[in-house]
């Protein structure tokens, strides 16, 4: 499978370089999908480094690394990272193009079908 088409906003790797700063022991930011949460599928997101099999993508110039496992690979192709900071609803969020539905609070979604 080739490179995960994710994008990462200016203002997540405006955040994601702050927070860096505060961890040097992290490598970069790895953005996960497990089963659970309220909608079948949920995001996880936690400083961390690479690991082996990893999709490491870079924004060109930013100095900040996403890191994305084999598994989760395929849930996140197209997607956007971002980060809001929005009074009642700030935090890293994930815009996914392959979200058949999110829940209300943004943290979960359900996939499409495959081949739908």
């Amino acid at each position: 499978m080739g490179a995960a088409m994710i994008t990462v906003t200016e203002n997540a790797v405006k955040q994601l370089q702050a927070l860096l700063a505060t961890r040097p022991d992290a490598g970069g930011l790895r953005l996960q999908v497990s089963r659970g949460g309220c909608a079948g599928m949920e995001y996880l997101m936690k400083l961390d480094s690479a690991a082996e099999g990893d999709e490491v993508i870079e924004p060109e110039g930013s100095g900040v690394r996403v890191f994305v496992d084999a598994e989760s690979r395929p849930y996140l192709d197209g997607c956007e990272v971002d980060y809001s900071d929005a009074l009642a609803d700030s935090g890293f969020k994930v815009h996914n193009p392959n979200a058949a539905r999110s829940c209300g609070c943004g943290s979960s979604f359900e996939p499409r079908p495959a081949g739908g």
